[in-house]
């Protein structure tokens, strides 16, 4: 899998209303609060922005509302300095900020009038399991995470272009480990525990009809990425990682660069009408594994490369936006070539087996060129007509890998997410979802092919499938905490463990 958690525990919509940058949340960054909208564009016969009816105006930008919007918003109207003292005057007055550290006594909105943009978050997540699994236990992750965007034209004038930086640390231990688990139920957990730059890298906008970008980035902001809603990515109000960010099976299936690595890569961005209705997107990518690991979070350049990763993808929006016209509809279609060289799937058949175990001579080849693709959509399902930003969103996803190569040929996710719960909780949301991870046929193939010819000590894999039902509560727009349940069928992808009920918590707040 950053402005605060757009992804897991994104803020309001309406104090999202005025941001411009990234806001942090697992995975990203966290944007400039500004005058103007997300989407909105300067009338030269103006003086002042035009402001677009509804937040966010754009549905195919980064899954952690990235700054700036992609659709030819480069300058900013300036925001007077508010009057105000650097602590806050009172306690309800520390709840209705924008942040938790606020404007620093009107210092902040001095730098984002200068096109400088900073930001941090923390989010944790902690989980246990009081039934199945290999045995029982409890585990904490947590991540913290800083950054700026540099708005060159707001800053010098010129059109320049944007410049990003974001590290994270991430420490703990998961509990996905411990089950054992195909895809963590801790949305903030792997990647290697450790610090790292997480994006270094140059953006530049070509009017209203294209975006690019190239520097240390990686694929989940910009490729299989949620759509936002409400200012908050829709996947990432789940905490398991099996949902949040991407569809997972695309990271394990492939060379694909998922937050928090950052890899050298760049992007193309098209938007054919010149606004949201339609989006066709290319990149390319360093395809290599090791960046995941501990010891090499600062490698940054292509020694150890394995490939390239390229994928592409082509967006749709239907209707209106979350409180204005049609009910909204998103829909993307996309696909990737990895020119990498890896073992066939039977590489990963030790995995599923007890330690030990003789698993014969396995068939074991090379092959070059995954590939794979993906479907996603998502739709509103109704619109409170008493609030309007009271809604409900239902969204699935499918993703297919090469079958010679894929550990999750065919994975599917989807859910459910409703935002204002009770009369006086507007921001709040219910979230009940799942996923259906189908292990290679072609392990559990070869597993009843040894179990026949007496190796009784053999796993059959299958698949992994789980379910999560979570209540996202929202005090204020910088802070969110979210109680849920999560049930896992066969961990492990096999039947050697009991199913397995996890009671999870997770918190996060934006700086």
């Amino acid at each position: 899998m950053a402005a605060l958690i757009g992804y897991c525990v994104a803020v309001s919509a309406s104090a999202h209303a005025q941001v411009s940058g990234p806001s942090p949340t697992r995975h990203d960054d966290s944007r400039p609060h500004e005058t103007m909208t997300a989407g909105a564009t300067l009338d030269p016969s103006s003086s002042g922005p035009a402001v677009s009816p509804d937040d966010p105006p754009i549905f195919f930008g980064n899954p952690y509302n990235r700054s700036p919007a992609s659709l030819g918003t480069t300058r900013h109207a300036v925001t007077p300095v508010p009057d105000e003292p650097f602590f806050p005057a009172s306690f309800a007055g520390w709840l209705t900020q924008k942040t938790m550290t606020g404007d620093w006594g009107g210092e902040r909105v001095r730098l984002q009038n200068e096109g400088i943009n900073i930001f941090g978050h923390y989010l944790e997540d902690s989980a246990g399991n009081p039934i199945g699994g290999r045995g029982r236990t409890v585990r904490y992750a947590h991540e913290v995470a800083i950054g700026a965007d540099v708005n060159f034209a707001q800053l010098t004038g010129h059109n320049i272009g944007i410049f990003h930086v974001l590290m994270t640390e991430r420490a703990g231990q998961g509990i996905g480990q411990q089950l054992p688990a195909l895809n963590s139920p801790q949305e903030i957990f792997g990647s290697g525990e450790t610090i790292r730059f997480t994006r270094l890298s140059f953006e530049r906008q070509f009017g209203r009809y294209v975006d690019a970008e190239i520097g240390w980035i990686n694929s989940e902001n910009d490729f299989a990425q949620s759509t936002s809603h409400w200012g908050m990515n829709l996947y990432c109000q789940f905490q398991t990682n099996a949902i949040c960010g991407m569809p997972q099976a695309i990271a394990s299936n492939s060379g694909y660069g998922y937050y928090p690595t950052a890899h050298p890569g760049a992007y193309i961005k098209v938007f054919p009408f010149g606004d949201e209705r339609m989006l066709v997107s290319a990149g390319i990518y360093n395809a290599d594994p090791t960046i995941s690991n501990t010891g090499y979070a600062w490698k940054m350049w292509l020694h150890g490369s394995t490939g390239a990763f390229l994928p592409f993808q082509i967006g749709w929006h239907f209707g209106g936006t979350d409180t204005h016209g049609a009910l909204p509809t998103n829909l993307k279609v996309g696909g990737y070539w990895d020119t990498s060289e890896v073992n066939n799937v039977y590489g990963q058949f030790r995995g599923f087996q007890i330690a030990g175990a003789d698993v014969g001579n396995l068939p074991i080849e090379k092959v070059r060129g995954r590939f794979g693709g993906w479907f996603e959509g998502d739709r509103m399902l109704q619109r409170d007509r008493a609030d309007p930003n009271r809604s409900t969103i239902a969204f699935l996803s499918f993703t297919w890998g090469d079958p010679r190569t894929a550990i999750a040929p065919y994975y599917i996710t989807w859910g459910i997410v409703r935002k204002g719960t009770f009369w006086n909780r507007p921001n709040d949301t219910v979230s009940f979802g799942g996923k259906f991870n189908f292990v290679n046929p072609k392990l559990g193939i070869y597993a009843t092919a040894l179990q026949q010819e007496g190796y009784t000590d053999i796993l059959k894999p299958s698949g992994e499938h789980a379910g999560e039902i979570n209540y996202g509560y929202r005090p204020a727009p910088w802070l969110a905490l979210r109680p849920g349940v999560q049930y896992i069928w066969h961990p492990g992808g096999t039947n050697r463990y009991r199913n397995a009920l996890l009671l999870d918590m997770e918190l996060g707040t934006t700086f």
